[in-house]
């Protein structure tokens, strides 16, 4: 049963996903842009009720998000929450590696829905203009998120931030929002399991903190489910 559901998931999602990314392209290069970001969180919603419906994945959310500009630090266990965020968030901007930007149409869609590209290897003019998308999302009132681990990190371990994140914390000047999750155990494998995933929203951390007082505070938050690996 679990191996069908699975089937099914990959047929609907994966077939199903294009029609959403063509759409979306197509309403951007009108112009029809919150026709285009209507798309894109639908797609969100999308793969949330696909993974709701045929691998029996539900979503329990603690807590809750405040609205405006702030800074979303999230525990990152799978691809789960990264495909989730339009949907769940409010119109985020999302940090994330520059090699997703460079995928064929998907990428351009994302970089006019907010994706900002990190280039960790390309030095300071490289992170201005990733600062200046960022000041300008956050201008917008939209929040930023980040996985200030840096790439997707197995349920029951713990690693150190990047580098980055304190600098942008420090940069941007703005609250940090920590969210842990524990999406790895069912969705982070081949065949997926059914369960419940959790987001858990922390309290919210105020801008202008020592470097090494932010960096243990959003470990902590955001480790907060990530129990004994299975």
């Amino acid at each position: 049963m679990i191996i069908l559901r699975n089937i099914l998931f990959y047929a609907a999602f994966y077939l199903g996903s294009p029609i959403y990314v063509l759409l979306a392209a197509t309403q951007y290069a009108l112009g029809r842009y919150d026709a285009f970001r209507t798309t894109v969180e639908a797609w969100s919603r999308f793969h949330r009720a696909c993974a709701r419906n045929l691998l029996g994945i539900k979503l329990v959310v603690e807590g809750q998000m405040p609205k405006g500009s702030v800074l979303i630090a999230m525990k990152h266990q799978s691809f789960y929450e990264a495909i989730d965020m339009p949907g769940f968030f409010d119109r985020p901007a999302v940090f994330a590696k520059a090699e997703l930007t460079r995928i064929p149409v998907w990428g351009k869609v994302g970089q006019h829905y907010g994706l900002i590209g990190v280039h960790r290897d390309q030095g300071a003019s490289a992170l201005r203009k990733m600062l200046t998308s960022a000041k300008a999302y956050s201008a917008d009132g939209r929040p930023l998120v980040i996985f200030p681990e840096g790439t997707r990190v197995p349920f029951g371990e713990r690693r150190e931030l990047q580098a980055g994140f304190a600098g942008l914390y420090k940069m941007l000047g703005l609250p940090v929002v920590p969210v842990a999750t524990n999406s790895g155990p069912l969705y982070h494998r081949r065949w997926k399991l059914p369960g419940t995933v959790t987001f858990r929203i922390g309290e919210m951390i105020p801008p202008g903190l020592p470097r090494e007082e932010i960096e243990a505070r959003v470990q902590d938050a955001i480790n907060a489910l990530n129990g004994p690996a299975a």
